[in-house]
């Protein structure tokens, strides 16, 4: 069968880039950021090396989280005029952690055509290479910073069952193993890896406990990807109603919401977060 020729007037093309090696740029990639009009770029000058180097002369510009608002109806324009555009990352396939995904989504609310080329991604390099089971799997991407926003996603993180792919800034990274080692245990297992496939790659693992004595003694730097096991099922005891509420009048006196512990306990049990939600409110109104 013949393929269509590429880019195509009007198509928004997806196209991953190297996550280290520049070996790994695909040759249908490369054909595409040489023919394409324009190419939306989370960092012009971090994606001008790799474009000079494969002789690209398309019309370049910036697209990050600071300028979507502007630049997204713009591009729009392109596309509808009957330009080829490539959004492309800093590494990676773009939609994963970065702004690409509301590109996408407001081309095809428009009526565009969106055409993925496939390439690297750090959290499934990191995931297959992890001897963590990769069947199933959760993707949280970077979490929040700091404040209860963390706390209530590492909470759930630690009680998933699948493997759970995170990325983490270098200079959080010891907070995260810490929290980790105090939310699963130090024998959890884990594998951290960073520098992925450049020269000094590295993976330290195999458990919560060994990458945190591990990075405690080497201070971590460049991006990192963390593969954490899921926890191991547990047989659930069935809980009264007061132990419910109490349980729950537990998590929203740390700050959660009443929404959010009621997922967390029944996730914990196997109880209707609805009934668990049901449960708590009767009781703070009781107590009012």
């Amino acid at each position: 069968m013949k393929q269509r020729a590429e880019p195509a007037a009007g198509v928004l093309y997806v196209v991953g880039t190297p996550i280290g090696h520049l070996g790994d740029l695909s040759p249908r990639a490369r054909d595409l950021l040489i023919a394409v009009d324009t190419i939306a770029c989370e960092d012009t000058r971090h994606s001008g090396q790799l474009l000079s180097r494969i002789g690209s002369t398309a019309r370049r510009c910036s697209f990050h989280q600071h300028n979507t608002r502007t630049r997204i109806p713009q591009l729009l324009l392109e596309l509808d005029e009957g330009r080829s555009v490539a959004v492309i990352s800093d590494a990676g396939l773009p939609g994963i952690s970065d702004p690409g995904q509301e590109l996408v989504a407001a081309a095809r609310l428009s009526g565009c055509e969106v055409i993925s080329i496939p390439g690297p991604c750090a959290a499934t390099t990191a995931l297959v290479s992890s001897g963590l089971p990769s069947d199933r799997f959760c993707f949280e991407g970077f979490l929040p910073a700091k404040g209860r926003e963390r706390r209530e996603r590492l909470a759930f993180i630690a009680s998933e069952q699948r493997t759970s792919v995170i990325y983490e800034a270098p200079h959080r990274l010891c907070q995260l193993l810490d929290e980790l080692f105090e939310l699963c245990g130090e024998e959890r297992p884990l594998q951290v890896a960073r520098e992925l496939t450049k020269r000094h790659e590295q993976q330290v693992g195999p458990t919560v406990g060994v990458a945190r004595n591990h990075f405690q003694e080497h201070t971590p730097q460049g991006e990192c990807t963390v593969v954490l096991g899921g926890a191991v099922p547990v047989e659930i005891e069935a809980l009264t109603d007061k132990q419910c509420c109490e349980q729950l009048l537990a998590l929203t006196a740390e700050g959660m919401s009443a929404k959010d512990a009621a997922k967390l306990l029944s996730s914990k049990i196997g109880r209707s977060k609805r009934e668990l939600y049901a449960l708590l409110h009767a009781e703070t109104e009781q107590a009012d």
